[in-house]
């Protein structure tokens, strides 16, 4: 029973001293999966997680001028690809792990219907998006208010975040009465959504697929890549498609 013991015992230290840390730049979209999915791999393999969570253009600037992230889980895959090319990534590393769904979304019931016409009706002041120029989920927002033929209208009612994260908070706060996001923002496990929203049909958008790839930062790095293979894994994928992504 004593030998069990201290096999266990063991066991446990070279558990812990081979567990490393990984430093994450993910898209502010993704943070909320990120930090379920970053439990269950600190559980499984003893790796620490840290994580930073924003816009992916503002991510890409900051990789190329030597920010120390191991992994960028991107919401977009031409960055990841931009990044292998630029000769800021590993070749190969890079694969879809999400398909992005876009809603449009208001924190107050009855004001968003099924069918998006309250984004004609100009009975609101102000309507969110996020940076198109940062972020992939606004540029495909404004794919979908030109598709609606909506541009000049809508235009002066724009209030642009930063990030899809600070796009929420503009609704959230009721700064602008409704905006476009992500379904994984306003999509938790086990909970109604709250307010009212439109599921953006996918044929007024482009596709957002998410790629994730390995920095060169973290080529080295065995809890890099391991983590990178675990969100592969069928519990990484059950908690993605929990938060209401495609994939």
């Amino acid at each position: 029973m004593l030998a069990g013991t201290l096999a266990t015992f063991c066991l446990l230290v070279a558990a812990s001293a081979q567990a490393g840390t990984v430093t994450v730049a993910v898209a502010a979209n993704f943070a909320g999966p990120m930090a379920r999915i970053a439990e269950g791999f600190a559980a499984a393999t003893g790796h620490t997680v840290k994580t930073s969570a924003g816009p992916t253009g503002k991510f890409y600037s900051q990789i190329i001028q030597g920010a120390p992230f191991d992994l960028l889980i991107a919401a977009d895959d031409a960055t990841p690809k931009k990044l292998i090319a630029d000769g800021h990534a590993v070749a190969g590393s890079n694969f879809t792990y999400a398909i992005g769904v876009l809603v449009l979304w208001s924190a107050q019931p009855a004001v968003v219907d099924d069918q998006g016409a309250v984004l004609a009706s100009g009975r609101f002041n102000k309507l969110a998006v996020a940076n198109p120029k940062l972020a992939p989920y606004g540029a495909a927002a404004m794919q979908v208010i030109q598709a609606r033929s909506l541009t000049d209208a809508i235009t002066p009612k724009l209030v642009t975040g930063e990030s899809i994260a600070q796009t929420y908070q503009f609704v959230f706060t009721g700064n602008a009465e409704l905006g476009f996001v992500a379904l994984s923002q306003v999509v938790v496990p086990g909970k109604p959504v709250t307010g009212s929203h439109w599921r953006v049909p996918s044929n007024l958008y482009g596709e957002i697929r998410q790629d994730a790839v390995l920095l060169k930062n973290g080529a080295k790095n065995p809890a890099a890549t391991a983590l990178l293979d675990y969100l592969k894994s069928p519990a990484a994928k059950a908690v993605i498609q929990s938060h209401g992504y495609g994939g």
